[in-house]
């Protein structure tokens, strides 16, 4: 996809629970229709950024998930319509489904990472192997607050983070567009430094004004052709490949 100068971006997270009907159908069956929801998802390759996570293992309610980013909500219409309707998505129930923006953040001027601008309009996911996502909601009492109470709590916020280079956020807004104000997504290729991360930020003023942060998930990346080869096989551990 072609990233528009100053021009916000949609993101979508779509999450998905395999029908273990699925996993009985014949082996013709399953590799005709992996390969028809493959087509139907990558065939939007070109209009939007497309990754696919893995949830296999850590949760208990959802298989998989698609991260998805553009510039038009018509596309993610299509595209949701075209895949339930395409060989394994007759048997995908969407268990989770969050929908976001970026926009310029009022507290960071200049803070970015690889792969994102620093104006925050334009995210580009995919460079590291796990993915930790969750939906953020703040208390009223955080907007009550004024405005230097509230940046110096945010700088604080964002210092706990500069602790961590290998942790990568991308904070998207959904004021307006779904249920939360935020979704979260962070990327990373060591977990064990999230987990740190967030422990950190627990101490945090500004986490005295958190509502909500659950669920949260960490999805694993793969290209989509090995995910949807996840959902009806066992795969060999790679852990010490």
């Amino acid at each position: 996809m072609e990233i528009i100068p100053d021009r916000q971006q949609f993101v979508s997270f779509r999450f998905f629970k395999l029908d273990p009907v699925w996993r009985r159908l014949s082996e013709s069956e399953r590799t005709r229709g992996k390969a028809e929801f493959r087509e139907a998802i990558e065939s939007y390759k070109d209009r939007l950024i497309l990754n696919a996570y893995s949830l296999m293992g850590m949760r208990a309610d959802a298989d998989f998930f698609i991260w998805r980013i553009g510039y038009h909500l018509e596309e993610f219409e299509e595209m949701s319509a075209r895949a339930a309707n395409a060989g394994v998505g007759k048997y995908l129930n969407v268990a989770y489904s969050y929908l976001s923006m970026t926009r310029r953040s009022i507290y960071v001027d200049q803070h970015s990472h690889e792969g994102q601008e620093g104006d925050r309009l334009h995210i580009v996911p995919g460079l590291c192997k796990y993915a930790f996502i969750y939906p953020f909601i703040k208390t009223r009492e955080w907007y009550r607050l004024d405005k230097k109470t509230r940046q110096e709590a945010m700088t604080e916020h964002i210092a706990f983070g500069h602790k961590y280079p290998s942790v990568k956020i991308n904070t998207t807004y959904s004021y307006g567009l779904d249920d939360q104000e935020f979704v979260l997504a962070f990327e990373s290729d060591e977990p064990k430094d999230f987990l740190d991360l967030v422990m950190d930020l627990r101490e945090s003023k500004a986490s005295a004004y958190t509502l909500k942060d659950t669920p949260t998930f960490t999805g694993i990346r793969h290209s989509l052709a090995d995910l949807l080869d996840l959902l009806d096989k066992p795969a060999l551990s790679k852990v010490n490949a």
